[in-house]
C-alpha cells in the first residue's frame, strides 16, 4: 500500500486506510508509539493497563498479615505526635 506525506496545521501526517487499521487491530484514537528503525518509521499501539479490581489486587494475598511498627524519626517541623 502506498500513501503520501501531506502538510497537517504544522506538521505532516499520513492517512491511514480504516481496513488497514482493522487488519492490525487499530482503530481511529487509538494512542500510539513512534519509533525510528534504521530508516524506517515505525507505529506501535500502546496497550492500556487494565483498571485494577480489588480480585487483582489481592489474588496473592493468603491472609496472613502482621502489621509493623516503622520509625518516621524525630519531628523536624511543627508535627504534632
Amino acid at each position: 500500500m502506498q500513501t503520501t506525506i501531506q502538510k497537517w496545521g504544522n506538521s505532516q501526517g499520513i492517512r491511514i486506510p480504516k481496513a488497514f487499521l482493522e487488519a492490525v487491530g487499530m482503530v481511529e484514537n487509538d494512542l500510539v508509539e513512534l519509533n525510528r528503525v534504521d530508516d524506517n518509521i515505525v507505529i506501535t499501539k500502546i496497550k492500556k493497563n487494565k483498571e485494577l479490581t480489588l480480585e487483582d489486587i489481592f489474588k496473592d494475598y493468603n491472609g496472613e498479615y502482621e502489621a509493623e511498627k516503622f520509625d518516621w524519626g524525630s519531628p523536624v517541623g511543627k508535627e504534632a505526635w
